[in-house]
């Protein structure tokens, strides 16, 4: 049950700025999913998604409820997701820019690229280059 749960969270993370468009997802997401049992004949289960967002940033996406449970639904091509809940977070919180403020090196750079010369997906391989990135110039 827990595998399932945060899997199932993980690919709304991974997917989340397709699902609220780019400038949103930097100002809100998702932090839990949690399930509930339907009673009745039918009982399939169904789960809300909890977002963290400001006071307006969750006023706009409760407008945009109906939408995001759809895009939500043509990703994952199941409708598990049924509701969508705010929790608040204070707007005067600091951003965590993940973009690195110094740049490699080009030892660095012809190091990480002979690392990952082997990775044929190239969505993976963008990833882990980005996660190289940050990784080597922490250490430097």
């Amino acid at each position: 049950m827990f595998s399932r749960k945060y899997i199932a969270l993980g690919r709304v993370v991974t997917c989340w700025e397709q699902i609220v468009g780019p400038e949103m997802a930097a100002r809100a997401h998702p932090v839990k999913i949690r399930y509930r049992k339907r009673k009745g004949p039918d009982s399939c289960p169904c789960a809300t998604l909890e977002v963290a967002a400001t006071s307006a940033d969750a006023t706009v996406l409760q407008y945009q409820t109906g939408v995001l449970l759809e895009k939500i639904e043509r990703i994952f091509g199941d409708r598990w997701i049924t509701s969508i809940r705010f929790v608040h977070v204070a707007a005067n919180l600091p951003r965590i820019d993940a973009s690195p403020k110094k740049s490699l090196t080009d030892d660095q750079k012809s190091n990480l690229s002979l690392i990952l010369e082997g990775t044929c997906d190239p969505d993976i391989h963008k990833r882990l280059e980005s996660l190289g990135s940050l990784i080597l110039l922490k250490n430097s």
